[in-house]
Formats: structure tokens, C-alpha cells, sequence
């Protein structure tokens, strides 16, 4: 019996270290199926497997893909960039890339090879390749910046980029050269006022052309029988309905679902799975019971496949980081490792006068509706001037930290940082803390019903404290990181060589 309590509790450990699944176990699914910030997504299906791309901005390693057998249980499959190039502000040299960096990606796949086109800001378009999902991946660099680009392929393999930016409407077709490296022709094939974010597919006679438009936060829907038009469109869905900024994929029986982004408050913006149907050769959101409007509960698209999740906990006893982590912007490689202890991540202070601005701040994604981090760290090394600790990366940046005064002792500090357009305001809530111990526990809850955080310390893991009060979850595109609320660990100095922290285990919660 005693170890059959014991197995339990590791089963209820384990099954709350992962992020919440959208299956409902019953043949359906929960809309979003991940209850987190995955933006501008662009979804294919090779074979029986579907792949996801999405946006990143300035995280490292960049250009998240996920992997599913049904479109609703997803897990990671790899990243495309490993580190960002090109632009010294990725690593936090002379400014900061938040907001910025790697975002509305194109995913497609043709003859063995997988393809992803992204524009980088203040960069000209890449075209990424692999014959491997899990890469590693090369790039051509094109000859000028296609906004929110959409690679489509014919059969035969010629190649083309669709590209329209919503400060205009003109939907311009890029002709790509035969290995895809060079750009041959642009010519204007449509155009639809405020129209971004393209996507491109064919079914039977017709071309498809979806286009978000950011203004009204609204799914426009486009066909051709010839790829240079002329087109013929009209609104399909909006935020209120569904979605904005999306398109279709076909699944192995021959029927069509939807993806498509909701602009979603703190959390992000996520993706919401749909089914579809035809009329007229016009691909209808919904059924037909509940036409135009996305079902929040719906029969899953592909029936028997196994629950999954994507990870979240980590006791970084790996070799390298798992998936579900990324740095805020590039990351100092040589201030950090999970190689000088085993079984620890060591965060060492890199040199910083403010948390905005430190590298080596290691992220995750916050996820809805309620979720908690909890860390517990060896603080025996932080030396005075350190500030190191863990909370919340976003608009607002709420945290714990801990500190070495100049007598040698250890106390905590607690501040909300909201990053504004007019720059960063910082409340200190609680200025000083004193602790006696070498092992702190550090917890953050992130409530995104009430859009409302707490973070909380405690000297033995038990007895739990909450440090100065709740405080706001927020998200605008102008501030912050233009991405959901997410966990943060951190430890910086504004002088140079100081000390470390070395993190046990991250642990993850989804249920108060």
C-alpha cells in the first residue's frame, strides 16, 4: 500500500509537469489546444504528421515548430535558428531586439526537403532548409525584406512568396529561382487595404489566399484560378468569432481544417483549431449548424491518438536544455552551463545595470488559464552586487530577488518593472528581506482569468510567503516583448566576474 501511495504521487508529480492539453479524452477538444502564446502560426501535414511554426521574436534559439498526429496533442520538435544573427542588438549590445527579431514564419515542404521563410526585422528575407524536422538548417538570403512572407510550391516545384504589409494592402508574388536562393520576378497580384500576413495553398482549381487584417482583427479570404489573379475575397472570421490571421491545412482522408490567431490579453496570443466546410469552393469556418464562428468544443480531427503535452518542468539533470526553454535574447554561453554541477543549471551574473537589459535571463512560456513556477536555488555564491532571482518577463516584470549587502548578509527584494512607452517605471514593494539560509525557494503564479501574478519565497519549500502583493499581467504590442507573460530566472551584476547562482529543479503547476 505504502508504495502504492508513492507511485501515485509521482503519477499526480508528473502529470503537473506538463502544460495543459486541449483533449478532452473523449474524442474532442478544448479550443485553444494550447492555452499559450504560439502566434502567427503556419501549420503543414507531411505524411500522418503535422508540423507548426511559430513566432519567436527576440527568444534564443529562435523559430519554435511543433510536432502533432491530430492537430490537437502537440510536442516539441525543434528549433530552426539556434542563435540569431546579423544585428548586434540580439545581443543586447547598443539597444535591446525585444519585439523585434524572427516572427511570422512560412512552413512548407516539397520533394524531401523542409522549408521556412522568415523576414527578420531590419534584415532581408531567409529561406531556411532541412531534410530533418530537427534540422540542423542553412539559409539563402534573398535580395530584399518580404513582409510576412507566405512560400507557396507547386507540384512541379517551382516556387513562389506572397508578401503584403498591412500599412498598405498590395499583395505583391515574389518568383523564386530553381533552389529557391534568388528572387527572378515581383509583380502586384492583389490587393486588399490593410491586409498582413499572408498564407497560400491550392485545393482542386482554386488558389487560396488568406490575409489577417490588424485593424479590425479580421480572417480575410481570397481565390484565384490563375496565381496572378485576378482574386475574388471576402471576410471569413474575426477575434470575435475565432480569429484573425491564419489559414487551412488537409488532413489525410481528404477534409480541411483551419488554424487561425486570437489576440488573447496577458496570455498572448494563441492559436485556435477549426473544422471547415465548403460552399461554393469557399472554405466556411465552423459547421454548418454554427457557420462562421469557431467552435470552443469540437470532435477532434484525427480519432486514437495518444494524449501528449508539451514539457514544461525541468530538474536540468540533461546535457543540454529542453525545448520548452529560451533565453530573452541571445545568451553569454560563458555564463552559464548544467555541466559545473551536476544535476543544476548555474546562472552566473552577467554584466547588466538593470533586469531589461541582462542577458541570460532564461524563459518560458506563461500558460492559461492559471499556472505556476516554483525553483529552488543555492544562493551560497551570490556575491554583493548580484542581483539574481525569478518572476515574470512581458509588459510587466514582477519578481523576487535575491542579494548580498556589504556586511555579507543575504536578503530578498521584491519589484514590479512595466516597461511603457515612455520607459520603464519601477515600483520596489519590498526593499529588503534579511534570509539565513543558502537554499531559497522561489515560486510565481501567473492567473490569466484575473490577469493578476504573485510571487512568493520560502526558506524550507513548505511554508510559503507572498512578497509584495499581487500585481498586474498586462500585453501590448508597443511595449514590453510583444509576446505572453512568461517565467524568467535571472542574475546579473553592473560590474563584471561576480557571482552565481546554481537552480535544482524548475517545477511546474497548472491547477491553484
Amino acid at each position: 500500500m505504502a508504495l502504492i501511495a508513492v507511485l501515485c504521487m509521482l503519477d499526480v508529480s508528473m502529470s503537473s509537469a506538463h502544460a495543459r492539453s486541449g483533449d478532452n479524452g473523449n474524442g474532442t477538444y478544448t479550443n485553444p489546444p494550447l492555452y499559450a502564446d504560439y502566434p502567427d502560426p503556419d501549420i503543414i501535414r507531411v505524411g500522418e504528421d503535422f508540423y507548426f511554426a511559430s513566432t519567436t521574436f527576440a527568444n534564443s534559439p529562435g523559430l519554435t515548430l511543433l510536432h502533432s498526429k491530430d492537430l490537437v496533442n502537440w510536442e516539441f520538435a525543434s528549433h530552426i535558428v539556434p542563435k540569431l544573427n546579423g544585428l548586434e542588438q540580439y545581443d543586447l549590445k547598443n539597444g535591446n531586439a525585444y519585439r523585434g527579431g524572427l516572427f511570422a514564419a512560412s512552413l512548407r515542404y516539397h520533394q524531401g526537403m523542409f522549408y521556412a521563410v522568415v523576414t527578420p526585422v531590419k534584415q532581408n528575407t531567409r529561406i531556411y532548409y532541412s531534410k530533418d524536422i530537427k534540422g540542423p538548417w542553412a539559409y539563402h538570403e534573398l535580395d530584399r525584406v518580404a513582409f510576412d512572407p507566405a512560400l507557396f510550391i507547386e507540384a512541379d516545384g517551382k516556387a513562389y512568396i506572397a508578401t503584403s504589409g498591412g500599412w498598405d494592402g498590395t499583395v505583391n508574388l515574389l518568383s523564386l529561382n530553381s533552389d529557391y536562393s534568388k528572387v527572378t520576378d515581383s509583380r502586384k497580384i492583389h490587393y486588399y487595404k490593410g491586409a498582413e500576413g499572408s498564407k497560400l495553398v491550392k485545393r482542386g482549381e482554386y488558389y487560396y489566399l488568406f490575409n489577417a487584417l490588424p485593424s479590425s482583427l479580421t480572417l480575410i479570404v481570397s481565390r484565384a484560378k490563375n496565381l496572378f489573379g485576378p482574386w475574388e475575397s471576402h471576410a471569413q472570421i474575426d477575434d470575435r468569432t475565432g480569429g484573425h490571421q491564419g489559414g487551412i491545412v488537409d488532413l489525410p482522408d481528404g477534409n480541411w481544417y483551419g488554424f487561425v490567431m486570437v489576440d488573447a490579453g496577458p496570455i498572448g496570443r494563441m492559436t485556435n483549431i477549426s473544422p471547415i466546410f465548403w460552399e461554393d469552393d469557399w472554405p466556411v469556418w465552423g459547421t454548418k449548424d454554427a457557420p462562421g464562428k469557431v467552435p470552443a468544443v469540437a470532435p477532434k480531427p484525427i480519432l486514437g491518438k495518444p494524449i501528449t503535452k508539451l514539457a514544461t518542468s525541468d530538474d536540468f539533470s540533461a546535457p543540454t536544455l529542453g525545448m520548452q526553454w529560451q533565453w530573452n535574447h541571445n545568451p553569454d554561453d560563458s555564463h552559464w552551463s548544467l555541466r559545473e554541477r551536476r544535476g543544476f543549471l548555474r546562472l552566473e551574473a552577467t554584466r547588466a545595470n538593470e533586469f531589461w537589459t541582462a542577458r541570460n535571463t532564461l524563459t518560458q512560456k506563461g500558460q492559461g488559464p492559471w499556472s505556476r513556477g516554483e525553483v529552488e536555488i543555492d544562493v551560497s555564491n551570490v556575491q554583493a552586487g548580484d542581483v539574481c532571482g525569478f518572476g515574470i518577463l512581458g509588459k510587466f516584470n514582477g519578481h523576487i530577488t535575491v542579494q548580498r549587502d556589504a556586511a555579507d548578509k543575504l536578503f530578498l527584494s521584491m519589484e514590479v518593472i512595466e516597461d511603457t512607452a515612455i520607459g520603464r517605471q519601477t515600483e520596489v514593494r519590498v526593499s529588503s528581506r534579511p534570509i539565513n539560509v543558502n537554499r531559497i525557494h522561489l515560486r510565481t503564479d501567473m492567473d490569466f482569468r484575473k490577469n493578476q501574478a504573485e510571487v512568493a519565497y520560502s526558506l524550507d519549500g513548505k511554508s510559503w510567503n507572498v512578497l509584495g502583493g499581487s500585481f498586474e499581467l498586462g500585453y501590448d504590442w508597443r511595449t514590453g516583448t510583444f509576446q505572453g507573460q512568461q517565467f524568467a530566472l535571472f542574475c546579473y551584476n553592473p560590474r563584471p566576474d561576480q557571482g552565481y547562482i546554481d537552480v535544482d529543479a524548475f517545477r511546474f503547476t497548472d491547477q491553484p
